[in-house]
């Protein structure tokens, strides 16, 4: 999948979950805790792509292994209006693409 394909699939997926989020009466003007999921099966690409991550503070990076998949939970604390959220989840998806992880999108907790 090219980088722009990546980038309008995720944005249309980011949109989809925010209308959910909306129907079910999110505030995406306050700020919270904003979950952003990158998986492999390979502890070196993790630990490459985490490092990566928290070097060019970006978010606050660690790695969960949960069977025989690492995921790289990014955590941001911001709001989710549509063109920030969107911003960063594609800036994950670009450094999942970079360092060969799949982005497994985001999540956070509803604000009301």
């Amino acid at each position: 999948m090219s980088i722009v394909e990546l980038l309008l699939d995720t944005a249309r997926e980011d949109t989809n979950l925010l209308i959910k989020n909306d129907e079910l009466g999110d505030n995406f003007n306050i700020p919270r805790t904003v979950d952003f999921i990158l998986t492999t099966t390979e502890l070196e690409k993790a630990e490459t792509a985490r490092d990566f991550i928290d070097d060019n503070r970006y978010g606050d990076s660690s790695i969960e292994q949960i069977d025989d998949q690492y995921r790289v939970v990014t955590k941001i604390i911001m709001p989710i209006n549509q063109n920030i959220l969107c911003s960063v989840s594609g800036l994950i998806a670009c450094v999942g693409k970079i360092f060969d992880l799949e982005y497994d999108g985001w999540g956070s907790e509803i604000q009301k």
